[in-house]
């Protein structure tokens, strides 16, 4: 496992190795290292921007929610406003994060982001691109400092 044992998940969800992604989670159990959390949502908001036109309007995000949850038959478990919301964050409209907890934040992010790589396809070095571009976003991101 590397040091940013979230890299690895992004590249198994992007293969569709869904026993890598579990073996890799209970590795980061058993080490409690689980390296940067922010690469996931620096990945989630790049898979978001390329998936998504600039021109997408709110009716295409819920529209593509919608299609995506009925692919699901546990669907009613997966939020479809905090979906729309963590979406359209990340396509300009950061408020609409806001009132969403961070662990379905986080839940969220994870599910929309391993559609994503389904649905893209990316070759070896597209994903190794994304991963370093997740990886240097969430270096470079720096809390709002509350004083």
């Amino acid at each position: 496992m590397n040091e940013q044992p979230l890299s690895d998940v992004i590249r198994a969800m992007a293969r569709a190795d869904w026993d890598g992604v579990d073996a890799i989670l209970e590795e980061i159990r058993r080490s409690d290292q689980l390296g940067n959390p922010l690469i996931i949502g620096g990945a989630f908001a790049l898979a978001v921007n390329r998936h998504f036109p600039p021109n997408t309007t709110p009716s295409d995000v819920a529209a593509w929610v919608c299609a995506t949850r009925l692919r699901y038959n546990d669907r009613d478990t997966l939020p479809a406003l905090e979906m729309e919301g963590l979406i359209r964050a990340a396509l300009g409209e950061p408020e609409l994060v806001d009132n969403i907890p961070a662990e379905t934040a986080l839940g969220v992010e994870v599910f929309i982001l391993g559609e994503l790589l389904l649905q893209t396809n990316l070759s070896a070095t597209e994903l190794d691109e994304l991963v370093a571009d997740a990886e240097e976003l969430a270096a470079e991101y720096r809390p709002p400092s509350s004083a």
